[in-house]
């Protein structure tokens, strides 16, 4: 498989959320997004601002511009790691609607009856579950990597690698939706993931950096759960 089809999926995502039949299933993600970021940028900003006029001395009320864009790569990656987190967390269960309803319109069956959010409700736990087996994988690897940057020497190629964990994680994040509708459980989609490593770290990485992308990091979310079930329905599937 093409090492950068996972980039090709990412725009068919965002294809696909715009159709008419799968528009309703968008938007409770979308307003979880919205709320999240939006009212974390808003406190983080007020917190920094605050926090200048405590800290900085009377005089140097100039060096806030100077802070101000360190402040928004730092808040960049906090939302990045937090918000994305949360935001999958509670949307689980929609997210898994979402993919099921991707994948019926893919194939051209979609029925309104056939997917309700009584059956996103009854999914819940699982869905839950799911999310804290993910967290609980992220952390088992994100701590030694952040040990990293505490290492001289080593810490030279501890961004890089976090880099590529953070696609990895992301991938794995949103192809678990389709792949889980189908029955495969955690350590099999690790396996196929591996299979197809370097297409789904490309999907990845492209998520990752629209995140960082501010307005349009509210639309990532469903975007990115349409694309992972459409590359892998046509892609990884198959294969």
């Amino acid at each position: 498989m093409n090492p950068f089809i996972g980039l090709i999926y990412i725009f068919k995502g965002f294809n696909l959320i715009r159709r008419p039949g799968l528009r309703r299933f968008v938007l409770i993600p979308l307003l979880v997004n919205i709320i999240l970021f939006a009212g974390g940028i808003w406190l983080a900003g007020s917190y920094f601002a605050g926090l200048m006029a405590i800290l900085l001395p009377q005089g140097f009320g100039w060096l806030e511009w100077l802070l101000w864009p360190i402040f928004g790569l730092a808040l960049l990656l906090t939302m990045f790691y937090s918000f994305t987190l949360i935001a999958n967390f509670i949307c689980a269960p929609f997210n898994g609607l979402l993919a099921e309803a991707v994948e019926l319109e893919l194939k051209g069956e979609i029925e309104s009856s056939d997917i309700s959010l009584m059956q996103a409700l009854k999914d819940t736990p699982k869905s839950l579950w799911s999310e804290v087996r993910k967290l609980g994988y992220f952390l088992s690897r994100a701590i030694p990597l952040l040990i990293l940057f505490l290492i001289p020497v080593l810490n030279i190629a501890a961004p890089f690698l976090w880099i590529a964990f953070s696609a990895a994680l992301l991938a794995r994040e949103y192809f678990d939706y389709p792949m889980a509708n189908h029955g495969q459980n955690f350590q099999q989609q690790r396996q196929i993931l591996k299979q197809h490593r370097f297409s789904s770290l490309s999907f990845g990485a492209g998520i990752m950096f629209l995140t960082m992308i501010p307005v349009v990091n509210f639309i990532v979310m469903p975007l990115a759960v349409a694309g992972a079930t459409a590359m892998y329905l046509e892609r990884i599937r198959k294969s």
